[in-house]
């Protein structure tokens, strides 16, 4: 956290000071970590109150005291921190996070946005990044009104590069966040139909995506897939400079000879105005080589040599967690835990790198339901079952009521009988998986978060201790 006293909190936030001495606390500084969890206040940290549909963030504050936060940001007054009461928290806690950026003009701030792989990209960003110098990212997948201050917060006066994933679920929503933390460089991976039931069609979500770009200054920089129809129109919608990025030749910075290894980690060749340069990634799918030219653009905007950027993407590993998360267990089967959240163009990703990670191997996909498609929900769920079927997977673990379409669509598609099946729950799953997976099998999860297929995952790679 830049250090700010007390005093200037309550200047920020508009709020008033309360305290058992509040001339005394005026003089306090906070510089610990800015949390909204009591129990990740640390010592000279801020406590920030919010309060939900379930719990109330006031009846947290002495958790916060006696782990070392010396203030709070509260709604009502409070008596074990000093603190400053406001009327509205998310709107101070909004100003706060928009003061810290203010206080560093050189900080180079990059928004990261798109219908699927933002949280795969940050963390790739991050990697390359922090080899040039002090960078901060989101922990996971910060990306919302609270997530993008608490991401500011980490920041420290020595950081150089900030970046911030957006979400949205809305018109207006990345805007919102655009003024708490403006972008100097926007990266726009992909318009799909993640959300189509809230937004109504891909036309209106790529209308909510280019607030991102639209939100840049003429100096900064509009990094824009070219292989998306609807990404690549939004330089019309900037005033910043644009570089086109993907696998098509009039893309500034694109792969050429593209392929993949036997656990389906991509290989190509980065080509640039600065010249070309192979890259092995460390991560599977073919589908992260889009995002790393989308990091490798950004890099080279922020300086770093071509050289350099190819290093730091072949050292790059994965950081959060359900992301293509891939564990060899001892007895010879590959669990592939892709199950922190699926729409159909992600789904469609992994079941391709499941496809190219299994050749010559026996294939499962275990598939859960894909939230928030509205209308076209039983469309997508037997278009991917269907799709298993195309790309030769050996067999399909289709799991939960949302989901069955999945299974009835490569039925459909293949004549399929048990090569498809269709369980109730996340047990039935396991046991059926326990009872038939043998040495050598490759087996990918993927769901929405909510459909609980992580954990699956991390019961059959032996990883429960490691989830949360």
């Amino acid at each position: 956290m830049i250090p700010l006293s007390f005093n200037e909190i309550a200047a920020i936030t508009g709020g008033t000071m309360h305290g058992a001495d509040v001339a005394r606390a005026r003089a306090l500084v906070v510089d610990g970590p800015v949390v909204t969890d009591s129990r990740e206040a640390g010592p000279g940290g801020l406590y920030i109150a919010r309060v939900g549909e379930r719990l109330d963030g006031h009846d947290f504050v002495a958790g916060a005291a006696q782990a070392g936060a010396v203030a709070a940001l509260t709604s009502r007054p409070v008596d074990e921190l000093p603190c400053v009461v406001v009327d509205d928290v998310q709107a101070a806690m909004a100003a706060l996070a928009r003061a810290v950026v203010d206080r560093r003009p050189e900080l180079v701030v990059i928004g990261v946005t798109g219908s699927s792989g933002k949280t795969s990209t940050k963390d790739l960003l991050a990697g390359v990044l922090s080899t040039e110098g002090p960078t901060v990212a989101p922990v996971g997948s910060l990306n919302s009104e609270v997530g993008v201050p608490l991401t500011v917060f980490r920041t420290t006066p020595q950081t150089r590069f900030l970046v911030v994933e957006m979400g949205a679920r809305g018109r207006g929503h990345i805007a919102y966040l655009t003024r708490i933390a403006p972008p100097r460089i926007g990266i726009e991976l992909n318009v799909g139909t993640a959300h189509l039931g809230e937004f109504g069609s891909r036309e209106a979500i790529a209308q909510a995506k280019a607030e991102l770009v639209e939100a840049l200054p003429a100096e900064g920089l509009a990094v824009l897939n070219a292989d998306d129809a609807l990404v690549r129109a939004m330089a019309d919608r900037t005033r910043a400079r644009t570089v086109l990025v993907g696998t098509g030749r009039d893309a500034a910075v694109r792969a050429e000879d593209v392929t993949l290894d036997a656990a389906g980690r991509p290989s190509f060749d980065l080509v640039t105005a600065a010249g070309r340069a192979r890259v092995t990634l460390r991560l599977h799918g073919e589908h992260h080589v889009g995002n790393a030219l989308a990091v490798a653009a950004t890099a080279l905007e922020c300086g770093m040599a071509l050289d350099d950027v190819a290093a730091a993407l072949a050292d790059a590993t994965p950081v959060s967690r359900w992301r293509m998360e891939v564990t060899e267990r001892p007895d010879g089967v590959t669990v592939v835990n892709d199950a922190y959240n699926a729409n159909p163009d992600s789904m469609r990703a992994a079941l391709k790198a499941l496809a190219a990670m299994g050749a010559g191997r026996r294939t499962w996909a275990v598939l859960g339901s894909m939230l928030e498609l509205g209308e076209a929900s039983a469309a997508e769920h037997d278009g991917i079952g269907r799709l298993a079927v195309r790309l030769n997977i050996s067999r399909l673990v289709v799991v939960g009521d949302t989901a069955r379409a999945m299974a009835t669509g490569a039925q459909h598609e293949g004549s399929w009988g048990e090569e498809a099946v269709w369980v109730p729950d996340t047990d039935a799953a396991h046991d059926l998986l326990e009872r038939e997976l043998r040495p050598g099998d490759v087996v990918l999860l993927k769901s929405s978060r909510d459909a609980g297929l992580r954990w699956l995952g991390d019961r059959l790679s032996g990883r429960m201790e490691d989830a949360t």
